[in-house]
């Protein structure tokens, strides 16, 4: 994650006052830094996160020119179905009479990131006020929350560190939609201290059936932190992670949806309600998610482009 750039003072002599056009150039050229400073945010990633201060998901940078994380989907079969639920049976066999037997199938497992992917957390005392203030003006839905850091201070307490959370737009419907279809786990790599709290105030219906956090994650000869999805079930064929990290899923690449990583810069994003969740609804259809996950995204030849082999 980038860090965030400090807000720096403009120093005003005392004695008199610039004229007006001066202070309204000073003003224009003011603004369209923060612009900038923006736009750089937003190409870079998320600035001075949870990560640098001990207690949020550590971040790798991943994107390379090869890598298209999750786009808005122009499939026709991923659009979402205008029926209220989700017909979750698939054929199995035909009888000999001509009909059709039919066998349910078990609810499709979504595990989902936190940082980045659901809400994206900045350290209250690094964050401008300039860049909070505009995220709320645009809308994004946002609380401030006291975390137990992995610190201590000098008495040997634990410290609190106080973080600002801004919600993905269409966070709680999204969640509220994927839960009538589909089991959802929580599966960070943030440390308890801080995601448990966090999780609480946006799932408030419990809806998650499972959590897990940093100590639940895998350490490799490639990368830490890695979420090892055979932790749910031995049999994965119904079973789907969201991270905006891939390298997080690297042991099931064939189980992983990469989505665009979300920043307080990013107020109209629209991935959850438009992209993620008709994309999950059309898998919890399949028998079997990663033949279709695989020729979205083909995360094997990704992986290996990157020097890590193929798991299976």
């Amino acid at each position: 994650m980038g860090e965030l750039a400090q807000a720096g003072e403009v120093y005003a002599p005392p004695p008199q006052p610039p004229p007006r056009s001066t202070q309204l150039w000073k003003t224009l050229l003011n603004w369209l830094a923060l612009f900038f400073q923006i736009f750089l945010q937003i190409v870079r990633g998320t600035p001075q996160v949870l990560s640098s201060v001990g207690f949020g998901a550590p971040h790798r940078s991943f994107l390379s020119p090869d890598f298209r994380p999750l786009p808005v989907s122009d499939s026709p079969e991923f659009q979402e179905s205008p029926a209220a639920a989700v017909d979750i049976t698939a054929v199995t066999a035909v009888n000999g009479d001509g009909g059709v037997d039919y066998q349910e199938m078990k609810r499709l497992t979504v595990v989902l990131d936190l940082d980045e992917t659901l809400v994206c957390a900045y350290e209250t005392s690094s964050l401008p006020a300039t860049v909070r203030n505009q995220a709320i003006e645009a809308g994004l839905k946002w609380f401030e929350l006291e975390c137990v850091s992995s610190d201590k201070e000098c008495e040997g307490k634990p410290k609190i560190n106080y973080v600002t959370v801004f919600e993905r737009p269409g966070l709680r419907e999204f969640l509220e939609q994927l839960s009538e279809f589909a089991d959802l786990v929580l599966f960070t790599a943030g440390l308890e201290g801080y995601a448990r709290p966090l999780v609480d105030r946006i799932d408030v219906e419990n809806r998650f059936y499972r959590r897990l956090y940093r100590p639940s994650t895998s350490s490799t000869e490639y990368r830490e932190h890695v979420k090892d999805l055979s932790c749910l079930s031995k049999d994965l064929c119904r079973t789907v992670i969201v991270d905006n990290n891939p390298f997080s899923f690297l042991l099931q690449p064939m189980n992983g949806i990469p989505c665009i990583p979300f920043s307080a810069g990013q107020p109209r994003d629209d991935q959850l309600l438009e992209v993620l969740l008709p994309l999950l609804r059309y898998l919890s259809q399949q028998n079997d998610v990663r033949p279709v996950l695989y020729e979205k995204f083909h995360m094997p030849e990704w992986f290996q482009k990157h020097g890590i082999p193929f798991p299976g």
